[in-house]
């Protein structure tokens, strides 16, 4: 099947569904003021709250592009979120009571040290004793899921921790206080760095060397090896830095709330397995991550606010499911993408 004929039909699928839909809420009693209140949603201030809910899955999505095109499958990412967030959260806890002070900068930095850490064990059991990488990634997520309530109970008593200090609100003088856009121009520290980590990642990867040798490892490792580069060395800089990102995305979602939820499936709660589906609806961008990223994080925006539109009277457990549902929808018109050719497959230089 020609592929651009299938992309010409699914764009044409999902524009014939969405005119039915919007044709169907002006048809129907009711439909007309429940669209009025739904497009009334779509603000600037709800904007800048789909861009903080973007902060962890797409970090977590681009660390997932560079381990994965490096040759490493990560799909610990889910497990890297929760250190990152914990590690965030008890950092400024312990910090607070030092001379230091709850310094919010320095318990962000432990944070990405702690996801770093964990992300270089992965590395050392899947480069080094050649571990499957499902398996170790599994492990990476359940180990995270059991330690971070445990070490909360530990520490507190309890599995939520309490409050500590947020980032700050970052505005930019006079656009800030514009009536109607002024929320998109006042941002948290973390969203800042997204703005700024997105092209920086498609740069390294697209325009530098060390973004070939990355390429060349999730290839053709033989080629690279061949070329006198190290792809040991490599694939641990690509895991490293899913476990930098992952780092910079959990403590972001913690130290934006001021708190760590450590029941159920944690205050993380599927967002690093999103990021997972972002990367490979993305293809390996950066760019293509981060919209997917903000397709998702805007869905979960969104089933806030209906939950809170006059006459929507609809189960909040169902609309919480919005997003949810979003993915297998996407994946289901995007269809399959093509991994790395040497992903998942360990290499050995004497081969």
């Amino acid at each position: 099947m020609n592929p651009p004929t299938v992309t010409r039909r699914q764009g044409l699928g999902i524009g014939a569904l969405l005119f039915g839909l919007i044709l169907l809420g002006l048809v129907v009693d009711g439909g007309r003021s429940l669209l009025a209140d739904v497009a009334g949603v779509v603000s600037a201030s709800y904007l800048a709250a789909a861009f903080r809910f973007t902060v962890p899955i797409a970090f977590a999505a681009m660390g997932g592009i560079f381990a994965e095109k490096s040759g490493v499958i990560n799909i610990g990412l889910e497990g890297l979120l929760i250190i990152g967030a914990f590690a965030a959260v008890a950092s400024a806890w312990g910090l607070a009571a030092t001379p230091i002070g709850a310094n919010i900068w320095l318990a962000f930095g432990l944070a990405v040290l702690a996801s770093t850490f964990v992300a270089l064990l992965f590395a050392v059991v899947c480069i080094e004793f050649k571990a499957d990488q499902i398996i170790a990634g599994l492990a990476v997520w359940l180990i995270a899921l059991g330690f971070a309530p445990f070490a909360s109970i530990i520490i507190w008593d309890r599995t939520n921790s309490p409050s500590v200090g947020t980032f700050p609100v970052w505005e930019i003088p006079v656009l800030a206080e514009l009536p109607s856009l002024g929320p998109l121009f006042s941002a948290t520290p973390p969203v800042v760095l997204l703005v700024l980590a997105v092209p920086f990642s498609w740069y390294l990867l697209n325009r530098t060397p060390f973004g070939m040798w990355i390429e060349a490892s999730g290839e053709d490792p033989k080629a690279l090896d061949t070329a006198g580069v190290d792809v040991r060395r490599v694939r641990y800089a690509g895991v490293l830095l899913s476990g930098v990102y992952c780092g910079i995305g959990g403590a972001g979602l913690a130290l934006n709330t001021g708190q760590f939820v450590g029941s159920g499936d944690t205050m993380v709660d599927g967002r690093g397995w999103i990021g997972l589906t972002a990367y490979l609806i993305g293809n390996y961008n950066p760019v293509g991550a981060f919209l997917a990223s903000f397709l998702f994080a805007a869905l979960d925006a969104l089933q806030l606010q209906l939950q809170q539109v006059a006459g929507f009277d609809v189960s909040a457990t169902l609309v919480g499911i919005i997003p949810y549902v979003a993915v297998l929808v996407v994946l289901t018109f995007v269809g399959r993408t093509r991994m790395p050719s040497a992903a998942g497959k360990h290499y050995d230089s004497d081969e």
